[in-house]
C-alpha cells in the first residue's frame, strides 16, 4: 500500500509537495486545508499537510511531523483581514470556509491587539459573485459582507474591491508584532498511533528530502510554477522566496505551543500540548 499523503493545492506548498509524484510509494490527495486533518483521523490518508489548529483538538490525536511547514516570521500575504470598518469596531467576521487555523489566529489578533470579541460567520468565496446586492441602492462593492477573512492564492489573484476594504491586517505580521515569533499555519500530521511505525518514519525522511532539495531551487520553482497558479512572477517569489518559512525549527516549535496556549487561555478551544515526532534530522525535533 503507498503511503497517502494529503496537501492542498496553492502556490505556497510547492516547496513540500513538488516531486512527490515521483516517489513510487506516495499516493498524492489534494484537498482543501479546512479538510486535510479529519482525512488524516478518519483513516483515509495517513499523512496530512494539515492546519495547525487539528492538532491542537486533542481529539484528534494527531502528532506533528517535523519535515516542512507552512509558516511565516512577519507578513504573510496571503492571510488577511479585509475590514470597511477599524479593526476596533468590528462586531462580525465573514471567515473564508478553506481555513480553520486563521479563523482561530485572527479572533486572537482582534482580541489582544484590539479589544474586540468579533462573531465569526462561514463565508464561501466561490459564491460572492453570485450574490446580489441586499439593498437597491447597494454597489456591487457594497454588497462584499463589511469585514471578511480570507487566505490562499484568491487572497492576491482574486482579492476583495480595495474600495470596499480601506482596512486591512496581515494575520502574520500582526501575530509577529504581538509575540516576536514566527506564525505556523500548517504542518505534516500522521495519528498519534501510527507516529511510530515504520510506514511513517520512511515518509517522513522523504518529506524533508524533498523540502530541502526544493528549497535549493526556488527560482525554478517560481518560475514553473507562478503561471498556472495565476501569481505575477515577482510577487510569487518574494512570497516564496522571502516571506514563508518551511523549516519547523525551534522557535516554530515555540511559536505552535504559544498559540496553542493563547487557545486555551481565551476559552476558544481546550488545546492540548503540541505533541512532535522526534525525528534524527537537522530540521527534526528532540524534546
Amino acid at each position: 500500500m503507498p503511503t497517502r499523503i494529503a496537501a492542498v493545492e496553492f502556490l505556497n506548498t510547492i516547496t513540500l509537495i513538488e516531486g512527490l509524484d515521483t516517489w513510487a510509494d506516495c499516493q498524492l490527495i489534494k484537498a482543501v486545508p479546512s479538510r486535510i486533518g479529519q482525512m488524516v483521523v478518519e483513516g483515509s490518508a495517513d499523512i496530512g499537510l494539515a492546519s495547525i489548529v487539528d492538532a491542537a483538538d486533542p481529539k484528534n490525536n494527531l502528532a506533528l511531523i517535523p519535515a516542512g511547514m507552512i509558516g511565516c516570521d512577519g507578513p504573510t500575504l496571503t492571510v488577511r483581514l479585509f475590514s470597511a470598518v477599524p479593526p476596533e469596531k468590528i462586531t462580525a467576521v465573514h471567515a473564508d470556509t478553506d481555513s480553520h487555523t486563521s479563523v482561530m489566529l485572527a479572533d486572537i489578533i482582534l482580541r489582544e491587539l484590539h479589544s474586540v470579541h468579533a462573531e465569526f460567520k462561514p463565508f464561501d468565496t466561490r459564491e460572492k459573485s453570485s450574490t446580489p446586492p441586499t439593498e437597491p441602492t447597494q454597489s456591487p462593492d457594497e454588497a462584499w459582507p463589511e469585514t471578511i477573512l480570507l487566505i490562499g492564492d484568491k487572497v492576491v489573484v482574486d482579492s476583495p474591491p480595495a474600495v470596499r476594504y480601506p482596512h486591512q491586517i496581515d494575520l502574520g505580521q500582526a501575530w509577529h508584532e504581538l509575540t516576536g515569533l514566527p506564525f505556523v499555519y500548517a504542518t505534516w500530521m500522521c495519528r498519534a498511533d501510527d507516529a511510530d511505525s515504520p510506514k511513517i518514519a520512511q515518509a517522513a525522511i522523504m518529506l524533508d528530502r524533498i523540502a530541502k532539495r526544493n528549497t535549493l531551487r526556488l527560482d525554478w520553482l517560481v518560475t514553473t510554477q507562478a503561471k498556472s497558479h495565476h501569481w505575477p512572477a515577482d510577487l510569487a517569489r518574494t512570497y516564496i522566496g522571502q516571506l514563508l518559512k518551511f523549516t519547523p525549527d525551534h522557535r516554530a516549535q515555540q511559536a505552535v505551543e504559544l498559540f496553542f496556549e493563547k487557545l486555551r487561555h481565551h476559552n476558544i478551544l481546550n488545546a492540548t500540548k503540541p505533541n512532535w515526532l522526534n525525528m534524527n534530522t537537522p530540521s527534526g525535533a528532540t524534546d
